[in-house]
Order: C-alpha cells, then structure tokens, then sequence
C-alpha cells in the first residue's frame, strides 16, 4: 500500500481501530520520520483523543483510557536493554479490551509476543510504503477487514 499524505497516513490508523471489533497488538517499523506516530495519532484522533497526543520517546509510554477500551502507545527507540519492558509493566497492557501499538519493536526482540500484525513503514519518493503481515489470527482478521489481501 502506498500512502503519499499526512492525512490519509492517520486515516489508515483510523481505519486500523475501526475495522476491528476488539484491540490487539501492533508493530510499527520505519526510520525516523516514516509516519509511525502519525498512523498511532490517526488512531487516537477518532477515538476522539486530539490533544496531548505525541509520541512517547521519552516516557516509552502513553496510555489512553476510553469507555470500552484503552490504547497503548509504546515508543521503544530508547530502549537500553529489552529487559526493560518487565519493568515499565509491558505484560500489564496485554489485556483483551487494550490496543498497543509498539514503536520500534525491534529494540526488544524476544520479550515481544502475541503480535497481531506487523507493519513496516518505508521512504518511497515523496510517499510511503506500507508492508503487513499477519502474526496471528486476530491480525488475519484485521488484514481481511481492511481489504490488505
């Protein structure tokens, strides 16, 4: 998929929590400045969420309550040793009624687990590519709904 705007960038995180009747765990991968954030902020935004969204650099993570359900947002570029996330509470977030969407998931290979999809993020031209693959069922589902096949 490519995406060549700002908004249609946070339309496809919309679209991420919209297509989906319950929350999973989402992996975004990309350089700096490939849109990672952007897409978690478009998930935000139409869950109603307009300020105070940024990305979490340097608390590693924001947490968002809402009615039915929460979102998890993980920045994990300054993670110094995955080992880390045992005490930030990571296990803690990985409830059925919680989104995570993990920034930078490759700083704590191993301690992720039960990743719905894997998105990967890449520079083309003025645009952006955009790569998933399913990790599980619920990712499958997700995939499906979103017309990503």
């Amino acid at each position: 998929m490519i995406i060549c705007s700002e908004q249609d960038m946070k339309q496809f995180g919309a679209d991420l929590i919209q297509s989906s009747d319950s929350p999973g765990v989402i992996t975004l991968k990309g350089d700096l400045g490939t849109g990672k954030t952007t897409i978690v902020r478009g998930a935000l935004e139409s869950c109603g969420i307009t300020t105070g969204v940024r990305s979490p650099t340097y608390t590693l993570v924001e947490y968002y309550e809402l009615d039915n359900f929460s979102i998890a947002h993980f920045d994990l570029y300054r993670l110094g040793d995955p080992e880390e996330l045992e005490y930030l509470g990571y296990r803690d977030y990985l409830r059925p009624d919680t989104w995570c969407f993990i920034e930078w998931p490759e700083r704590a290979e191993g301690y992720l687990d039960n990743i719905g999809l894997e998105l990967s993020i890449q520079y083309q031209d003025e645009c952006r590519k955009l790569e998933a693959t399913v990790g599980n069922h619920w990712g499958q589902q997700l995939i499906s709904a979103m017309n990503l096949t």
